[in-house]
């Protein structure tokens, strides 16, 4: 009998150390797969940090401006990819103030000025969010890039429309993208 009772807390043993092990790997896959979410934002401009990056990178093509902004003003350039097989177009917000330079070749710089002063520091320049989840939906193959200054400060960042996340922080800049009274952005 003693033998017996051995055999069956080693069997415990064992069994606890098998289970430990299932539960420590389980939490580990749990982990790296949170890991690798995207965090995304809302159209209040919680955003990610990081966005999907295109498949190609457009090409940047910018005229020199005709007058500098301050460093308290705007000048960002916006190339816009509404597919892949789509030729990029490219945009321009260039702002001192509250009213669009005429450097600006935006359908709407009045409404892309609203946003980027409304959005633009929350989005361009957010902090990442471990914990935000997106939901996952897919908005199109839209992608935008813009790069430039924004109130003396350096942006470059990639926007899409591939998750709940995205979609919102696209939306939040519509105007920028190119949107006409309340569109999507994609003209």
């Amino acid at each position: 009998m003693p033998r017996i009772s051995s055999l069956r807390r080693s069997a415990q043993a064992v069994s606890s150390r098998l289970a430990a092990t299932v539960l420590l790997l389980s939490v580990v896959a749990v982990v790296a797969g949170c890991a690798q979410q995207q965090p995304g934002g809302d159209a209040t401009g919680t955003p990610p940090v990081t966005a999907t990056p295109p498949t190609s990178i457009p090409s940047k093509t910018t005229s020199p401006p005709s007058s500098t902004p301050s460093a308290t003003g705007i000048d960002l350039t916006i190339t816009l990819t509404e597919s892949p097989e789509a030729a990029p177009r490219t945009f321009r917000l260039v702002a001192d103030g509250s009213t669009p330079a005429p450097e600006s070749t935006l359908p709407d710089s009045a409404a892309a000025l609203d946003a980027v002063e409304q959005h633009g520091e929350k989005i361009f320049f957010a902090l990442p969010d471990p914990n935000r989840i997106c939901t996952q939906q897919y908005g199109g193959p839209q992608i935008a890039v813009v790069t430039g200054s924004f109130h003396g400060r350096e942006v470059e960042a990639t926007f899409s429309r591939t998750d709940g996340c995205e979609i919102s922080r696209w939306q939040a800049l519509a105007p920028l993208f190119g949107a006409l009274s309340g569109g999507s952005g994609a003209v």
